[in-house]
C-alpha cells in the first residue's frame, strides 16, 4: 500500500492519529521536502513519529517516482506532504504511476494552507481562483499572476496568492555545464510579493492604464500559518511592502467585496488601526 499523508502546517504532533499509525506501520517513510516547510524541521519528525524519514526532493519525486515505488506492492511505503496531499500542491503523478503498476493507495488528508487562511477572518467560500507569485529574474517577470487576481477582484472574490519557494534549485551556469550544485533555499515573503505587484500597478499606469488594484488596496499577510508563532497582518498593498512578518512560509490574500464581519475580523490584526478603516470602507464596493 502507498500511503500519502498530509502532516498539517505546524508542527510534529498536527499529523492525525490516522496518519501516524500508517507511519509507524511502514517499512520506508518518505518527506516531501521542495514544496513546502514544516518549522519542527526533519529530526523532531523522526524524533515524534519513531521512523527515519527519507529526503524526496524534486529530482526523485519527478524523475525517480518509481525509486519511491519499488515493493509498495508488497510492503507499505509511506509518503508524507506538508499540509495536505492534495493542498496547494497536488501529487497525482505518484497516484497514477501506483495505479499503472498495480500498487493500492489510501490518502490520510490533513490541513492545508488552502483552508487554514480563513485564520484571519476571510470566509472561504469568498474566495476565487489562486494564484502563485514566483521570483522575478532580471530577463523573467510575468504578469499574468496579476490578472487573475484582477479577474478575481471584478468578481469580488478574495485571492489568495501562495509565495514562491526555491529548494535545491541551480543557476543556469550549474545547470548549463551538468554541475550538480545546488543554491542556497529562498522563501519569498510579503515585502517581496508586495513589491512585485507595486511594480506591475505602475508599469500598468506608464501604459495608459489605471488598474483596478492600487497601492491602497487592502491586503492580509501571513507567516508560519498553524505554528505558535503565526502571525498575521491586514493593511494596504503598500503597507504590505514594509510589514515585518518574520521567517518564512509567507502567504498573502488580495481583498475582494468584504463582509462586515469580515472588515471586523481583519481590523484586529490591523497594521495601522487609524488608516484600516479608511482605506477598507472607501474600497470595498
Amino acid at each position: 500500500m502507498l500511503y500519502l499523508i498530509g502532516l498539517g502546517l505546524g508542527d510534529a504532533e498536527d499529523i492525525t492519529v490516522k496518519g501516524l499509525e500508517a507511519v509507524r506501520r511502514c517499512g520506508r517513510v518518505y518527506l516531501e521536502a521542495y514544496t513546502s516547510l514544516l518549522p519542527a524541521g526533519r529530526e523532531a519528525l523522526e524524533k515524534f513519529y519513531g521512523k527515519e524519514l527519507i529526503l524526496a526532493d524534486r529530482e526523485m519525486v519527478e524523475q525517480e517516482a518509481d525509486s519511491i515505488l519499488k515493493d509498495a506492492d508488497v510492503s507499505d511505503v509511506a509518503f508524507l506532504v506538508v499540509g495536505d496531499p492534495f493542498g496547494a500542491t497536488t501529487h497525482s503523478d505518484l497516484v497514477l504511476r501506483a495505479v499503472n503498476l498495480g500498487i493500492p493507495y489510501r490518502v490520510i488528508h490533513n490541513a492545508s494552507i488552502m483552508n487554514a487562511v480563513g485564520c484571519c477572518g476571510l470566509q472561504l467560500y469568498n474566495f476565487g481562483e489562486t494564484v502563485s507569485i514566483v521570483f522575478w529574474t532580471d530577463t523573467w517577470k510575468p504578469e499574468s499572476f496579476f490578472d487573475k487576481i484582477k479577474k478575481n477582484r471584478q468578481n469580488g472574490m478574495h485571492t489568495l496568492c501562495l509565495l514562491d519557494i526555491k529548494v535545491k534549485e541551480q543557476s543556469v551556469e550549474n545547470l548549463m555545464k551538468g554541475r550538480k550544485v545546488y543554491e542556497p533555499p529562498r522563501y519569498m515573503s510579503v515585502n517581496q510579493a508586495a513589491e512585485q505587484l507595486l511594480t506591475i500597478i505602475q508599469n500598468r499606469r506608464l501604459q495608459g492604464e489605471e488598474p483596478e488594484i492600487t497601492e491602497n488596496k487592502i491586503c492580509v499577510g501571513l507567516a508560519r500559518v498553524g505554528a505558535q508563532d503565526q502571525k498575521i497582518a491586514s493593511g494596504t498593498l503598500h503597507q504590505m511592502s514594509t510589514v515585518e512578518l518574520g521567517g518564512p512560509l509567507h502567504s498573502m490574500i488580495v481583498t475582494g467585496t468584504m463582509h462586515p464581519l469580515e472588515l471586523e475580523m481583519l481590523k484586529l490584526f490591523s497594521v495601522d488601526s487609524s488608516t484600516f478603516e479608511n482605506n477598507a470602507f472607501q474600497r470595498n464596493a
